[in-house]
């Protein structure tokens, strides 16, 4: 009989964004366990098996990527590497554990991998603002709109370099699931094919990579942004320490104006003093020639 169970699952989540032609490595755990019978790699957009490896040595390689993929036993994990990824490759990898125990066999759903694949003539997915650079304590609103003519499924908002991690997740059919990044700081509107995302009280570690990427329906992998938005957080202090800097510029702009006004005065009073003194040695002059000249005419 075989049992789908919650019980054992890991809950961790890892997101890989790369470019066309890069490789990425999967990593799944496999106990030496006797009960532990197999592991495989699904992937969750149109459920297609990837891997499939048992502890009697058998394997399964999905035909479309046998020239690309390549796996390697490692102590306790299997290390699925896939070279020159493509677009198509975008997908959400899940790993799972093949259990038999009293007779019973179970599948333990494993980690999740969120992979990105970047091309560049990608543009099934807009995303904006490219840039933004918001203050601590400020808001930013992302907006991320599909342009697949097929009916959405999920959209996500992933970051995806300095500390990837998944944002929010928005299904058609479950809702939403806002992630403890931006719990209570997330809010969002949803129209047709676009939704529009707003951070609230960003913080320093908030300076990441945001990428949009979608689900829709007939499309067998992730539809990814081109761009993405580079968010870097300007620090408080920093604020104020540059406008403490302009300050102290204007100050020393306005010192030196003074002084060169200054200056100018003085050199302008010099200036008249030097016209102004010839003539009144002249004036001094005359006068006592007039004054000889009367001595004699009076002698």
């Amino acid at each position: 009989m075989l049992s789908c169970t919650g019980g054992e699952n890991e809950q961790s989540t890892d997101i890989i964004s790369v470019c066309e032609g890069d490789s990425i490595n999967i990593t799944c755990s496999m106990e030496d366990s006797e009960n532990e019978m197999a592991v495989s790699l699904t992937t969750s957009i149109q459920r297609v098996n990837v891997v499939f490896l048992s502890k009697q040595n058998t394997s399964y390689i999905l035909p479309a990527l046998a020239n690309r993929l390549k796996y390697s036993k490692e102590g306790r994990h299997v290390r699925i590497t896939l070279h020159n990824v493509q677009e198509s490759d975008s997908n959400i990898y899940i790993c799972t554990k093949f259990t038999k125990n009293a007779g019973h066999h179970k599948m333990l759903k494993g980690k999740t991998t969120i992979v990105v694949v970047k091309a560049k003539t990608s543009g099934d997915v807009e995303q904006s603002p490219l840039y933004a650079n918001p203050q601590q304590g400020q808001s930013i609103s992302i907006t991320c709109a599909l342009k697949s003519s097929h009916e959405d499924e999920a959209i996500f908002l992933l970051k995806t370099h300095v500390q990837p991690e998944i944002v929010l997740h928005v299904s058609s059919q479950n809702g939403s699931t806002i992630f403890p990044a931006f719990a209570n700081r997330l809010e969002y509107s949803k129209q047709e094919k676009k939704i529009v995302i707003t951070l609230h009280n960003l913080r320093k570690n908030d300076s990441d990579m945001y990428l949009c990427a979608g689900v829709v329906k007939k499309s067998s992998s992730l539809l990814v942004s081109r761009s993405g938005t580079m968010m870097l957080i300007k620090d408080v202090e920093q604020t104020n320490r540059s406008n403490s800097s302009w300050t102290i510029y204007g100050l020393i702009i306005v010192v030196v104006l003074l002084f060169s006004v200054l200056t100018s005065c003085i050199l302008y009073r010099v200036n008249y003093f030097q016209k102004k003194n010839p003539n009144a040695v002249y004036e001094d002059m005359s006068y006592s020639s007039r004054r000889n000249t009367l001595i004699r005419t009076n002698t």
